[in-house]
């Protein structure tokens, strides 16, 4: 799938949104006009996230810290206790979450969606399960096991679990922060545990057309390795000699070769898990270039080679985000979306970004505050959404532009990011002042040299502007822009 526009969705927020006072609404209870509007819009992937079976007895144990309820404070001013059901990423199984439906449930809604045009995602989370999870009753071995002495050095790291006191494991971790303490980590050196995780990969498959990641990075052998040396015994799990990634993905594409993978990934793998065969890798680093970074940060981001950019996944805000609007402002916000709505890879879009809501949610709270939607961004994003629908911005040729000086020693044209898209006989034109000054800069374009003038449309605006062909062949199109502004032209 080629430039797709992806989705996400915090599933067990949404189906609350459908309640009624006789019951609590499930998957079954969303109605087909919201899939269909979802349709209408271009979105062609739908990720559910938080769609799996967790265990509710790690809620008081583990979501009351100090910083969680601050988080909470901030987020939902009159939350309750009963508004904590616990982190979507600590799950006990890979079954379908009761309050939210069955499988038959999950497998209707695939079908409408497929019906509809569009594809179903879920998440797969590699590297851990709940700390509590059934699985370290029925298949212990497949879990970090260590200790007494490291546990004794290390409370916050590994724990007992309740059922299973005689035996110490690691909770997962990225080592770069503390260990989740509602999770047991997985032993990627054990090959029954990369066996037992591709089954569960193929149970998925079943379900949906394709998974998120979690943190598809941890279970790379180095990287497995340097978290957790000193406690792998590598005497009985020596390294593996291939990754798991390369061997689950290809198992998995034998009988479901259209099955799409999405990486959450940082650290600069994104290009290695994209080789392990990864279709889509998360571009976190974009973001923060649009968050903090110069034009020319941007530019030179965008100067990557154009497969690794096809299969990045770009994005403003997703769960572990801050909100765009908040995060950017309203002008710099939008000017972003113009960006990530026309460059090539996956459009990564959250429930809320389009209606500007400015909350982060955290992940562990059932229950969502009341926003009203914001009346321009709304709007921005319904044109928007309408205008890169248009088959150029996924099946056209893609061309990175440079804005030229219009006078001498004037540096504007800098701040002007500008790609061209080609498909047919159709040409767009994408030109974004990502600055807060005015700025001026000439665009050279390969026009016919037949016309004396060219029209040039500005698809976000309705605007025409007729131009000397001839000029803009030789000279380059002037254009000038306010700050965070853009034009989107067709010609």
């Amino acid at each position: 799938m080629k430039n797709p526009r992806l989705l996400e969705i915090n599933i067990r927020l949404l189906v609350r949104r459908f309640d009624t006072e006789q019951k609590r609404a499930k998957l079954a209870d969303i109605p087909f006009s919201y899939w269909k509007n979802l349709a209408a819009q271009g979105f062609e992937i739908i990720w559910l996230m938080g769609i799996w079976e967790t265990t509710s007895i790690l809620i008081d144990r583990c979501c009351f810290e100090e910083n969680l309820i601050h988080s909470y404070d901030r987020s939902l001013k009159d939350w309750q206790r009963k508004d904590v059901i616990g982190s979507p990423y600590a799950i006990n199984q890979y079954n379908i979450n009761p309050e939210l439906g069955t499988k038959d449930d999950l497998l209707q809604l695939k079908k409408t969606l497929n019906e509809l045009g569009m594809l179903l995602m879920l998440d797969f989370i590699p590297n851990h399960f709940s700390a509590e999870t059934e699985l370290l009753e029925t298949h212990p071995d497949i879990f970090l096991e260590t200790t007494e002495e490291v546990l004794a050095s290390d409370r916050h790291t590994f724990y007992r679990p309740i059922k299973q006191l005689h035996r110490i494991f690691a909770h997962g971790r990225d080592p770069f922060f503390p260990a989740w303490t509602d999770t047991v980590q997985l032993n990627y050196y054990n090959l029954d545990t990369r066996k037992f995780m591709t089954g569960i990969l193929l149970n998925i498959a079943e379900l949906c057309d394709g998974v998120r990641c979690d943190m598809a990075m941890l279970t790379l052998n180095n990287v497995f390795g340097n978290t957790w040396c000193g406690v792998i015994n590598e005497y009985l799990h020596p390294k593996p000699h291939d990754e798991f990634w390369q061997s689950a993905i290809t198992t998995v594409k034998k009988t479901h070769p259209d099955f799409i993978f999405l990486a959450e990934a940082y650290w600069n793998l994104e290009w290695d898990l994209q080789q392990l065969g990864f279709d889509f890798t998360y571009d976190k680093k974009l973001l923060d270039r649009l968050k903090d970074g110069t034009p020319k940060n941007i530019y030179d981001h965008l100067r990557a080679d154009l497969l690794f950019q096809q299969k990045s996944s770009r994005f403003l805000e997703n769960h572990d985000e801050e909100r765009a609007k908040h995060l950017l402002g309203m002008e710099k916000s939008l000017a972003a979306a113009v960006i990530i709505s026309t460059i090539p890879g996956m459009r990564l879009f959250f429930d809320g970004q389009f209606e500007g809501k400015k909350i982060k949610l955290p992940i562990q709270l059932g229950r969502e505050p009341k926003e009203s939607k914001n009346k321009t961004v709304s709007t921005f994003y319904e044109k928007l959404f309408h205008v890169t629908k248009n088959e150029i911005f996924s099946l056209g040729n893609w061309k990175l532009l440079e804005a030229l000086p219009v006078w001498e020693k004037e540096h504007t044209h800098e701040n002007l990011l500008t790609w061209l898209w080609m498909y047919n006989s159709q040409h767009c034109l994408v030109v974004v002042n990502y600055s807060n000054v005015t700025s001026q800069g000439r665009i050279k374009l390969q026009i016919d040299g037949t016309q004396d003038l060219v029209l040039l449309t500005d698809l976000l605006s309705d605007i025409e502007y007729l131009r000397s062909a001839n000029e803009v062949f030789y000279s380059g199109l002037f254009v000038e822009l306010g700050a965070y502004q853009f034009h989107l032209f067709q010609y």
